[in-house]
């Protein structure tokens, strides 16, 4: 007899609704389990490095991610990274992990924000609809793609007969054919180059890499040049061969090689690739030998003339794609046309969300690698919002880094709208107001790196806000304006400041006190500090931009800190300091001093594995039998910074001047830190502090920090307030710009700009002291600092 189906019983499939983590290990965490609900919002907080990100993006999404590759053919798996399992012993109900980090989009100079969210191809195909003249397909209106010609016989076949017919092809592009769709052309400044008195053996070439002693000379010297006749006495024939000869075969001792002149292979090699992803020396010569100006055939457009004949409304879609995002949308919406209603809808739908996640001050046109790390990660999410993808996993990583007070709200509201479409998003977040939204909470710490990695609280925000954690403590804590600010001691004056949106901005930057400029997302306060203010002499900029170095470098090296510990090693052993470093005499032979072995598979990602010599120690046993207060070299690098300022502080270990340095990295908040950390796993805010600790040590002089408290802890904002403080107090005038209440709270001089963001903004709205601006309560930014400190 068949059993009734009771239908109020709850289905299986419905019963997986946990993300189940059970012993996870990865980097600092101590054997943590979590369940974390799905299709719910959770936020993970704790101080910097208390193991939120091993948590969330080692543990989790890099599982999910694992598991997904596992799915594609062992074909497709060949071109993609070989991803080890996270340490865990379990993890039960992972879905589909989506991670929007704030890795800077890709430096492709062919990258705009227009071709990275399909706002340039919906944008194509309305003009290959609606442009007059019509001329082609979408393709006629991309910068990316050349035009193509070709000509020749055809055969075609009628009944028994075959006939040869000539016949033309052409398929228009729409790259402008000078600058290859750049916008911009290049020029070479001769003198850079070569240098005409030399011969080549003599190394008169200065471009970097080209050395006579390698296949270079002898590429050379197979293509006919005279080598040891200096350049300034080459033929017409000979020089042309040297710089523009096209690629030609040449045999040079029995093997057939590719000749090229040297500003083509230049070309190709450096000036295709964006300048800012080049190594530091090749990034220099580019720089002092290579002239970049508009192409004066589309004027910086990159389209060709028939791409920019064409136009709907008088507009074409340059002129589009240059307008303001904000004033874009209204342009759409102005359309009236019935036959693509549907690609409207959808262009519309984009634009909106593009002004509602606060970058509405952006144009299609303005290349990915000039966006910061936040406008990165925001238009990442753009590309979410409008995907039809649900019940997957959202990973963000501090999204509210670079947003105004008034500008987090609506972030806010977006992570409620892709939480409410069915998805899991999971946020690493220290701002209060966004940890406010959240329907769940995890705490992680106490403490950071070896101090932290276990669970302080599961829950709601009100029981976190209750509970005794670091975070629960400091939730609510709210900085008070001072009573009396200090008195400048002079002024830095700027003059009619133009630097992209700014408009001929006239201002007085007092001298050794704590200024805060803030304003909006886009109203100009980068361009008004980096444009007329880093550039001047005895102004330090410290931002978070990438430290340029291998993944050798580490807080040790870059700090200076090595030299005098290895100094203290060698007085200790009575040997070499040499012996102490892992780049030098004292390096593992197997790997030689990098910890790891990088195998290179070809066609995919180098893969990474520790050197079994050294056990990951990088230096050679022999050295390691050398100690220094019972520590060995590969021990003390492994040290927090926090546990190396006692060991060099006190005892037979006592070293002065490396407890001096490892006083200034405490001091900016990296305790945590290993001194032998690779520099390319630190984040864009421990890389600033890293660097403000270097920079601590320098008399006088300006400090400019861009957004100092990104990736800080509301416990530690307090210490990072006391160390401003301190840097004013020793003679220094610190400029920040800030979003954070705390820091406004805390200057001594707030410059506002705005109103509002892009041709919006650029102005000076407000000048003067925390306290008038709350008194005064005319701008954005002065309504959310009243609400934050109670007025």
């Amino acid at each position: 007899m068949s059993k009734a189906v009771n239908h109020s019983d709850r289905h299986d499939a419905d019963s997986h609704d946990l993300i189940r983590v059970l012993g996870a290990r990865e980097n600092n965490l101590k054997d943590v389990s979590v369940e974390l609900p799905k299709r719910r919002l959770t936020v993970f907080t704790g101080v910097s490095g208390s193991g939120k990100s091993s948590l969330v993006f080692s543990t989790i999404a890099a599982e999910s991610q694992r598991l997904i590759n596992e799915t594609y053919s062992t074909f497709v798996q060949g071109f993609m990274p070989s991803m080890g399992r996270p340490e865990v012993d379990r993890l039960e109900g992972l879905t589909t992990a989506i991670i929007v980090n704030q890795e800077r989009m890709g430096a492709n100079p062919r990258s705009t924000v227009g071709t990275a969210t399909d706002a340039n191809a919906m944008l194509r195909i309305l003009f290959s609809r609606l442009g007059t003249p019509h001329i082609g397909s979408p393709n006629a209106y991309s910068f990316n793609v050349p035009s193509v010609t070709s000509s020749g016989a055809i055969t075609v076949e009628r009944g028994d007969k075959t006939i040869a017919k000539k016949a033309t092809f052409n398929q228009l592009g729409g790259m402008c054919p000078r600058c290859e769709g750049m916008g911009r052309v290049n020029d070479f400044d001769m003198t850079a180059l070569y240098d005409d008195a030399l011969s080549l053996n003599e190394g008169a070439i200065k471009a970097p890499g080209y050395s006579m002693d390698g296949w270079y000379g002898r590429v050379f010297a197979g293509a006919g040049l005279p080598m040891d006749k200096p350049i300034g006495k080459f033929t017409k024939k000979e020089l042309h061969t040297l710089l523009y000869q096209e690629p030609t075969k040449v045999k040079v001792e029995g093997v057939n090689l590719t000749y090229e002149g040297l500003i083509p292979k230049i070309q190709k090699s450096v000036l295709s690739k964006d300048i800012d992803a080049l190594q530091p020396h090749v990034r220099a010569f580019v720089e002092r030998a290579v002239v970049f100006q508009t192409c004066p055939d589309c004027e910086g457009t990159r389209l060709a003339p028939e791409a920019r004949s064409s136009k709907i409304k008088g507009k074409n879609i340059a002129d589009l794609c240059a307008m303001q995002i904000n004033d874009l949308r209204e342009w759409v919406r102005e359309l009236d046309e019935p036959t693509v209603a549907p690609l409207l809808a959808g262009l519309q739908h984009l634009l909106d969300s593009f002004t509602d996640i606060g970058l509405g001050y952006l144009s299609l046109e303005r290349p990915t690698g000039t966006l910061s790390g936040g406008e990165s990660q925001r238009t990442k999410m753009i590309r979410h919002l409008g995907s039809s993808l649900t019940d997957v996993t959202y990973v963000f990583d501090e999204p509210t880094i670079g947003l105004h007070p008034h500008d987090i709200q609506r972030m806010n509201d977006l992570l409620i709208q892709l939480r409410d479409k069915g998805n899991t998003v999971l946020v690493v977040e220290h701002k209060p107001e966004a940890i406010a939204i959240a329907d769940h909470v995890v705490d992680l710490g106490p403490g950071a790196g070896t101090g932290g990695g276990t669970i302080c609280y599961e829950g709601t925000v009100d029981g976190l806000r209750k509970s005794d954690t670091v975070t629960g403590r400091h939730l609510d804590d709210r900085v008070h304006l001072k009573d009396d600010v200090r008195k400048p001691t002079g002024q830095l004056e700027v003059r009619g400041a133009s630097t992209h949106n700014l408009q001929d901005v006239d201002v007085d930057i007092p001298e050794g006190v704590l200024t805060v400029v803030t304003g909006v997302a886009g109203s100009g306060k980068s361009s008004l500090i980096h444009g007329s203010v880093s550039p001047r002499e005895g102004v330090v900029t410290i931002d978070q931009s990438a430290i340029r170095g291998s993944r050798r470098s580490n807080p040790a090296t870059y700090t200076g800190l090595l030299d005098p510990i290895r100094k203290a090693f060698a007085k200790a052993n009575g040997v070499k300091p040499a012996l102490f470093s892992a780049n030098s005499e004292g390096a593992c032979p197997t790997c030689k001093g990098a910890g790891v072995i990088y195998t290179d598979l070809g066609i995919m990602d180098t893969v990474e594995s520790t050197c079994e010599e050294c056990g990951g120690k990088r230096f050679q046993a022999a050295v390691l039998e050398y100690r220094l207060g019972g520590k060995d070299i590969s021990e003390v690098l492994s040290m927090p910074v926090a546990e190396a300022e006692a060991f060099f502080g006190a005892g037979e270990a006592k070293t002065p001047a490396a407890h001096k340095i490892l006083d200034r990295l405490a001091d900016v908040g990296l305790g945590y830190l290993t001194l032998g950390q690779p520099l390319t796993t630190l984040s864009g805010g421990e890389r600033q502090r890293l660097k403000l600790a270097t920079h601590m040590g320098e008399k006088g002089g300006v400090l400019v920090l861009d957004e100092p408290t990104t990736g800080l802890h509301l416990a530690d904002v307090d210490n990072l307030l006391g160390l401003l403080d301190r840097l004013v107090d020793s003679g220094k005038t610190v400029i920040v710009i800030e979003h954070h209440q705390a820091v406004m709270a805390h200057a001594d001089w707030i410059i506002d700009l705005g109103p509002g963001a892009g041709h919006d903004g650029g102005k000076i709205v407000f000048e003067g002291t925390p306290a008038d601006l709350v008194a005064d309560r005319s701008t954005l930014t002065a309504e959310h600092l009243a609400d934050y400190v109670g007025a």
